[in-house]
């Protein structure tokens, strides 16, 4: 009884001491942990508590404490702290926790690049009014391209006039890669094709304001486009404009028709008015209009005699309509002052909104959504669709600032205020007087192709073609039914005639 005894009373004091040495453990270690979220600056000895739980399966859930507790108190702690936390968190993970990187349509965000560094071998560049044009050039020797057909360069030389291409919306010279040669060929003259600002490789300015013109407007558009004509060191130029390039092409027409041999407009994005007007016949009603109820024509005098007796009714309503009118008059020229001051306001809020953080916001979200969806919906069969033509579509979202530059062009297209002073170009499409050629894909899902036929009910003299089972890229998606028309095309302006032809032994 008494060892028993004995050894229970020697084993009692040896375990209270164990357990006082084991509570004093992690009592300092509760301690140190308080001290450390208090915003002390001291951190949580985790060697200290990692030799109490060695071999155990708590060393797991203390670390996890440890990262929630620097997760709670980050708001109190200093930046290095939160970034100690992100570390931790990174090899507690094993590797796994690396920083997600951004995306848009697929490409990184991380590391952009300026737009030059994405060049090609057969980049090249240009500076225009502050702006480093990207554009590619290609000519046509004949030397070096013995199997061409003899009919395609008897058309080549009788074509004095070379070629401007115009992208669209969200487009680049890379677009017209597929067709740049075999027009080059058949033309016996050079092709060019440029990034617009805010498109492809071409520089992204930033001082919009300090220039005469904004870079990301329509009519620098214009202005680049006459400027690649006097660097061809030609009179004139045949434009080729898709979808959006369609308006930069109509624009360039009106601004400088002596400068444009032709237009061929690809799927245009051009809306035409629903109703056609016609001169004659509103002179006619003009006519009739003044033709009036109080002068007479004599058959006898050609001069007019006017009415003996007048209705006195007649007279006193005329001078109340008169006045009704210059009432009118006045309130509809205080009602436009005052829709022109709403709209200014309006375009002021709208550029305001698009350039802050929640506009940038927005253009990230819509092209990393719906970028890489809209090209698959402009092709009639998505399946032709390769891995290159996403990349050549997708590569200028490596460029800096791609997204500020979008939301420029965005502010210039809505904000415009140079076509004002202008008529609507719905109104001017009848003046058009040089050949036009209008091409489009039965299965265009943007820009439909009953707008087309429209169109080339409008313009006088145009030519339209519709290509079967094609999209809104016929230049990319059929390309040799795209090829043939423009060749059938510039064989008829400008080529042989058919006997001319059948003298040959061509046709």
């Amino acid at each position: 009884m008494t060892t028993t005894a004995s050894g229970r009373g020697q084993r009692g004091p040896i375990a209270r001491g164990d357990g006082e040495r084991s509570g004093a453990t992690n009592n300092n270690a509760r301690r140190e942990a308080r001290t450390s979220g208090s915003g002390g600056g001291r951190q949580i000895d985790e060697s200290r508590c990692c030799n109490s739980f060695v071999g155990s399966k708590n060393f797991e859930k203390l670390s996890r404490y440890q990262l929630c507790s620097k997760a709670a108190f980050a708001s109190t702690s200093s930046p290095g702290e939160a970034a100690d936390y992100s570390g931790a968190e990174q090899l507690l993970s094993g590797g796994r926790g690396k920083l997600k990187k951004r995306l848009v349509a697929g490409v990184e965000q991380d590391e952009l690049v300026e737009p030059h560094v994405l060049a090609e071998q057969d980049s090249c560049f240009c500076d225009f009014k502050g702006v480093r044009v990207h554009y590619k050039m290609c000519h046509h020797h004949h030397h070096h391209h013995q199997n061409v057909e003899s009919h395609e360069v008897a058309i080549g030389d009788r074509i004095p006039f070379p070629i401007v291409l115009l992208h669209g919306f969200g487009a680049s010279a890379f677009s017209w890669g597929r067709v740049m040669r075999i027009l080059a060929r058949l033309t016996s003259s050079g092709v060019v094709a440029f990034d617009r600002p805010g498109f492809g490789l071409t520089s992204r300015p930033h001082d919009i304001q300090e220039q005469m013109v904004n870079p990301y407007s329509l009519s620098f558009s214009v202005l680049i486009t006459l400027h690649f004509i006097h660097l061809l060191a030609a009179q004139k130029a045949i434009l080729i404009g898709h979808s959006a390039g369609a308006l930069v092409a109509l624009d360039t027409y009106f601004e400088a028709p002596e400068r444009v041999g032709a237009l061929i407009l690809v799927a245009p994005a051009v809306f035409a008015p629903l109703r056609v007007r016609s001169t004659a016949r509103s002179k006619s009603r003009m006519d009739d209009f003044n033709g009036n109820t109080n002068i007479i024509h004599d058959d006898e005098s050609d001069s007019p005699s006017i009415l003996p007796h007048r209705n006195p009714f007649l007279s006193i309503w005329e001078i109340f309509s008169r006045f009704f009118t210059y009432i009118a008059s006045s309130v509809m020229k205080l009602l436009k002052r005052m829709m022109s001051f709403t709209t200014f306001l309006y375009k002021r809020a709208l550029t305001a909104i698009l350039r802050s953080t929640i506009g940038l916001t927005l253009v990230r979200m819509v092209i990393d959504k719906f970028g890489v969806a809209a090209i698959r919906n402009s092709w009639h069969d998505a399946s032709q669709i390769t891995e290159p033509v996403i990349h050549g579509y997708t590569k200028p979202l490596r460029s800096k600032n791609w997204d500020k530059a979008l939301v420029e062009f965005t502010v210039a297209m809505l904000t415009d205020s140079s076509s004002e002073s202008k008529p609507p170009l719905s109104q001017r499409l009848a003046e058009i007087t040089c050949p036009v050629l209008i091409i489009t894909g039965d299965n265009d899902r943007l820009v439909p192709s009953w707008n087309a036929e429209r169109l080339s009910r409008v313009i006088p003299g145009s030519c339209l073609e519709v290509i079967r089972n094609c999209g809104h890229l016929p230049h990319e998606e059929k390309v040799e039914e795209f090829v043939s028309i423009v060749q059938k095309f510039l064989q008829r302006v400008w080529g042989p005639s058919e006997e001319q032809l059948v003298q040959a032994g061509i046709a």
